[in-house]
C-alpha cells in the first residue's frame, strides 16, 4: 500500500522526533502493509519552514538509514504545504515539492478554523498551471465540520481531497469521524492517508480503516482509494466519482462501533 502523508522524517516538525522514532514509524508502517510512503512535514505553516533542499537530502539521509537496517520500505520527497498567498511564487522559485515527479498534484493544508477567502481564486490559478490542488484532512477543518458542504464546489471545480485513516477510526472524537464518513459517501474524498506522527495516539491505522471502509462501503471503495494513491503518487490522469451533496442520512448517520479517544489532536 502507497501512504500519500506521514510525518516520518526526524526532528523537523511536530512528527517523528528522533531517528530511533522515525525508525520505529517506519517499522509499523511496514506491519500496517504500507510498502511506498510520501513524507510531508509541515511547510509554511507559521511555526516549521521546510524548503525543497533540506527535505529531499532528509529523505535521502532516512532511506539509507532504511536500507542498511533492512526496513523494506521506499520513500518519497514531499511537502504538507499550508496555503498562503505566496505559494505561486514559491513554485516560481522552486521551493515546493509536489506528490509526483511531474509536479501534477500538490497537497494543500487549510487552516484549522477556517478556509482563506483567496482560496477559489488560487485553486483556479494552480489549475490554470496545470497543477491539482489535493486538500489534506478537510474533514479536521472546523468550517467544514461545521458544513461538509463547503467543500463541494472545490471538488467540482478539480480538486482533489485526502481523508486521515486516523480521522475515519474516530481517534479526533465523533464529530470529527463522522464527517469523514460522509465526505467518502459523497465521493467529497479521495485517497485515504495516515497523516501519522509518531507510533502512539497519531499512529498509521491503515488495516482498521480499509478493513471499516469495506465493511460500509464494500470492497470497490477500498480497490479505488487504493488505486487512487498510485495514480497520484505516478502523477497519472485520475478518474473521480462525481460528488454529490453531504446528506445528514445514509450510511454514516450511525457510525460503527468505534472506540473514540479521549484526546483531540490537531
Amino acid at each position: 500500500m502507497i501512504d500519500l502523508h506521514c510525518h516520518l522524517l526526524p526532528g523537523v516538525d511536530d512528527g517523528a522526533r528522533t531517528l530511533e522514532d522515525s525508525l520505529a514509524m517506519a517499522q509499523k508502517a511496514v506491519a500496517e502493509g504500507i510498502t511506498h510512503i510520501l513524507v510531508t512535514p509541515h511547510h509554511n505553516n507559521g511555526k516549521y519552514l521546510n524548503p525543497k533542499a533540506a527535505v529531499v537530502a532528509a529523505t535521502e539521509a532516512l532511506q539509507t538509514e532504511l536500507d542498511n537496517r533492512g526496513i523494506n520500505l521506499t520513500l518519497y520527497p514531499s511537502q504538507e504545504v499550508r496555503i498562503n498567498g505566496d505559494l505561486l511564487k514559491d513554485i516560481e522559485n522552486e521551493d515546493i515539492l509536489f506528490v509526483d515527479e511531474e509536479s501534477r498534484y500538490l497537497l494543500i493544508e487549510f487552516p484549522t478554523l477556517s478556509i482563506p477567502e483567496y482560496t477559489e481564486v488560487l485553486f483556479f490559478q494552480l489549475r490554470q498551471k496545470g497543477i491539482t490542488p489535493v486538500i489534506v484532512h478537510p474533514e479536521r477543518n472546523q468550517a467544514i465540520i461545521d458544513d461538509p458542504n463547503i467543500l463541494l464546489p472545490f471538488i467540482e471545480r478539480g480538486a482533489l481531497a485526502q481523508v486521515t485513516a486516523a480521522s475515519y477510526m474516530g481517534v479526533f472524537g465523533k464529530d470529527v469521524a463522522r464527517v469523514s464518513c460522509r465526505l467518502i459517501e459523497a465521493n467529497l474524498v479521495h485517497i485515504i492517508a495516515s497523516d501519522a506522527h509518531n507510533t502512539r495516539g497519531r499512529g498509521f491505522y491503515y488495516q482498521k480503516a480499509f478493513a471499516q471502509l469495506e465493511k460500509q462501503f464494500g470492497p470497490e471503495k477500498v480497490r479505488y482509494f487504493k488505486e487512487n494513491a498510485k495514480h497520484l503518487l505516478n502523477g497519472d490522469a485520475m478518474h473521480t466519482e462525481a460528488p454529490v451533496e453531504v446528506s445528514a442520512k445514509g450510511k454514516c448517520s450511525r457510525l460503527n462501533k468505534v472506540k473514540f479517544s479521549l484526546f483531540n489532536f490537531r
